[in-house]
């Protein structure tokens, strides 16, 4: 059990820990569109994330893949470039304040989104792997902390975006803010950190 809250709170605290804000700033940027009414959406493109950086997590941690690490520093804020560049385009048409997604185009873009979370989350997984691999070092047993580091993560990520979806919601709802520039304040600025990012990494 105490191998467990271990790795959990060391989970936990990676993605939420301030100085390794690329991370938090990828899921700001792909909540930035919805409220507190899309909180299962939200919450099944966090999981498509949590799948996807799972994957090559393990995947890193056990040596099956070997990417280089500077070409996933450089390609974490690129996902995130790409996130707030589509967030941009998300919806431009609709008149509500809040996005209620009903149509079929709409739906589609859903599904877009939640695959782009999967295919970026492969991307940061090999970024977590150089944590977790230097915590883990020769260590023969690695399912249960790989778990429990992944729970951590989740845990961590659910935590951002309810957080996200209060203060969204507070802003466009009792601050009659409209939904869209919204959007766009978060998403310009996620862009602009990102593309600094890649220019200081490349």
């Amino acid at each position: 059990m105490e191998e467990i809250s271990i790795y959990l709170k060391l989970g936990l605290e990676h993605i939420t820990d301030p100085n390794g804000y690329d991370h938090i700033l990828f899921i700001v940027t792909l909540g930035a569109i919805y409220s507190l009414v899309d909180w299962k959406k939200v919450l099944w493109l966090v999981t498509a994330f949590t799948l996807g950086h799972s994957i090559t997590l393990v995947l890193a941690v056990l040596d099956v893949v070997d990417v280089n690490a500077s070409l996933i520093e450089f390609l974490i804020p690129l996902t995130i470039a790409l996130t707030a560049f589509s967030n941009i385009f998300y919806n431009k048409n609709s008149k509500n304040r809040i996005y209620e997604n009903r149509n079929s185009k709409t739906a589609n873009k859903d599904i877009l989104r939640y695959t782009s979370a999967l295919l970026f989350g492969l991307i940061h997984g090999l970024g977590f792997s150089n944590y977790l691999s230097s915590l883990l070092g020769k260590e023969a047993e690695i399912v249960l902390p790989l778990l429990s580091f992944n729970i951590g993560l989740e845990l961590g990520q659910i935590a951002i975006v309810l957080v996200l979806l209060l203060v969204s919601t507070f802003v466009v709802e009792f601050l009659r803010a409209r939904q869209r520039d919204w959007n766009l304040w978060i998403s310009g600025g996620a862009f602009t950190l990102a593309c600094q990012m890649m220019i200081e990494r490349w």
